[in-house]
Order: C-alpha cells, then structure tokens, then sequence
C-alpha cells in the first residue's frame, strides 16, 4: 500500500507573506494589461478551449480508488489549452504549455469558503513533471528580477546565489527546449501534490498519441492543429496517478524534486470529435476563457499541498477577482 507519512511544513508567517505575494503579483497583472481589460496574470494566452469527458476507470487498484475516483463513471467537462507567459505571446515563441480541466457533476464538500457546495473540481497540469523551483519564494524572486528580461538572469544570480541561480536557469532551460509536439501528443503534469484521500499523489494527462516534434510555423499554430485534428478525430489521454512514497524521493515542500514513483492510469480524458470553428464551438471557447481555473477549485479530500500550492490559493482568487471571472458553473453548461 502507498504511505499515508506524508505532511507539510507550514511557517507561522506564511499566510503573511503570500498575501504580499499576491499583491505584488497583481500590480504585475495591472502592468501587463496597460490600461486594458485585464486578463490572467499567468497563462494568459488561450490555444483552444474545448470540449471534453473525464472517465472514471472500472477494474482499477484498490488503493486509487478514492473519493470521485472510487466509481466507474463519465463527467462532463471543459480543457482549455494555453502558453504560460502573461502575455498574449507567438506559439513559436519559447513557452510552458499548460492544460486546464474543469470537471462538472463532482459531488462532496468543496474547499473554497463560499464554494463548499459546487459541483466542479478543477485539475492544472503544465508539460514538465517537475518544476524549476523550490517554492513561492524562489518564484517569487523570478517575478521581481524578470524586468528587463536581459538582465533576468544576472539578478538571479545575485538574488539566489551562484550555485542556486544556475540550477533554476539550467532547469527552467531544459523545460522550455523540449521538443514541442502537437497538442494531442503532449502530455501534461500536476508537477505539484494533493491529497488523495488519505494518500499524497502527483497527477499527469498522459497521452496515448506519441511524441512527434513540430515546427511551430505560425502565432496560433498549435491551436489551430489541435482544432483541426478535433474536427476528424477525438484526441485522448489517460488520467495517471503517482503516490507519495518518502520525505526524500517525492517531497511535498520542494516542487524543484522530480517524483520517481511509478504511474498508475485512473481515468481517460477524452476530447470528442468537435468544430471549434463552429457556432457551438465558439460558444465553448468564449466560455472557457471567461471562467477560472483553480488547483483550489477541488474536493477536500483531493486538496492541493505544499508551498507553491498553498501561495496559488492566495494569488488565484486575488487574479480571479481583479479580472472579473464568470462565477462558478452550477450546471453542465449548455451550448446548442
């Protein structure tokens, strides 16, 4: 069986200082947008929002069967695919890739105060199984020396020390020269725990297509790929799980430490044959991009853990809120 050993290590003056995190990264917001509307301060460039279904697995272990994921079932649900930077940047431009899903239907008390009776759970996932960084402070250090962006790795330097600043420059290198395959052959990763019951896991979008290494050849490509697979064939990817082990090979505090457990598929998410270019397509899209995705839109028994989770719990709804995202779905949406 998995360990249940797992814990975190919260600091007395954490809140206090995730609170001036999320300020700071709001001025950051209101920078970006330039007097415009504001739009998310990270991920803010949208590749496709689409249609999707989340498929429980019948036949799975035991001990993955918990909470939302202890019986066979279909969800509905919404993918929305984007570039990590702020800005609204080239698909050819180097970038983190990042997958977002809310999953409609999911019963159970919910985490947010105010939220305890939605029926959505939300999963985050980028295209690196692990992160460049320990924790908020050290992205937060990346946030405050990035302007300009030449002289963003001198202050790192200064700012993290020697040996510290090049190990975050060397790794957050490698994550964005990875090969970049189509949409439908990348697979996604949580990079970051949660709860899983009484288990700690890690969670990826694995997909069933394999790697196949594109040149990007225009601003919207990789959108404009994926909507046109989607319109011929439905693209598919298993729902994997990790479980916490030990403090040393998969720790919850240090999100810069690749987990070594092995993966256990759960679930399939499916994206249907569908038109993005149409009427019923665009509906989906424009809602997609109105809506807020949160790690911390969740079940209390898959709560998101560890340092850069928890600061995420301030600075999302400090981002939600200023941008003025549509309220939590209360009903599968409907597009005819």
């Amino acid at each position: 069986m998995p360990s249940t050993d797992w814990s975190e290590v919260i600091p007395d003056d954490e809140p206090a200082r995730f609170e001036r995190h999320a300020e700071l990264l709001g001025k950051r917001q209101q920078e970006q947008a330039k007097g415009a509307t504001l739009g998310r301060a990270l991920h803010a460039k949208g590749n496709l929002g689409v249609e999707a279904e989340l498929e429980i697995l019948d036949g799975i272990p035991a001990e993955t069967r918990v909470g939302m994921f202890a019986t066979p079932r279909t969800y509905r649900a919404l993918a929305r695919f984007s570039n990590g930077a702020p800005g609204r940047h080239s698909d050819k431009k180097l970038d983190v890739r990042g997958l977002a899903i809310k999953v409609f239907g999911v019963e159970g008390k919910k985490l947010i105060p105010g939220m305890e009776d939605e029926t959505t759970q939300d999963f985050l996932a980028i295209r690196t199984p692990v992160l460049p960084i320990k924790d908020a402070e050290e992205f937060m250090t990346i946030v405050r020396v990035g302007k300009p962006p030449a002289l963003m790795p001198v202050r790192m330097l200064t700012s993290l020390g020697l040996r510290r600043g090049v190990a975050v420059i060397r790794s957050a290198l490698r994550g964005l020269k990875l090969p970049q395959s189509p949409l439908a052959a990348t697979s996604y990763y949580s990079a970051l725990p949660i709860k899983y019951g009484p288990y700690a896991v890690q969670y990826a979008f694995a997909a069933q297509e394999p790697p196949a290494p594109i040149r990007i050849a225009t601003p919207d490509d990789l959108g404009d790929g994926l909507a046109a697979r989607l319109r011929t064939a439905p693209v598919v990817y298993d729902f994997q799980i990790r479980f916490f082990t030990d403090a040393a090979a998969t720790p919850i505090e240090d999100a810069s430490v690749e987990w070594n457990s092995p993966w256990a598929t759960v679930g399939r998410l499916t994206l249907p044959v569908q038109d993005p270019a149409s009427p019923r397509g665009r509906r989906v899209a424009e809602l997609v991009e109105t809506l807020s995705f949160d790690p911390w839109h969740a079940r209390e028994d898959l709560r998101p853990l560890g340092n850069i989770m928890r600061a995420r719990n301030v600075a999302y709804r400090t981002s939600t809120k200023a941008r003025g995202a549509v309220p939590e779905p209360r009903e599968v949406p409907q597009f005819e």
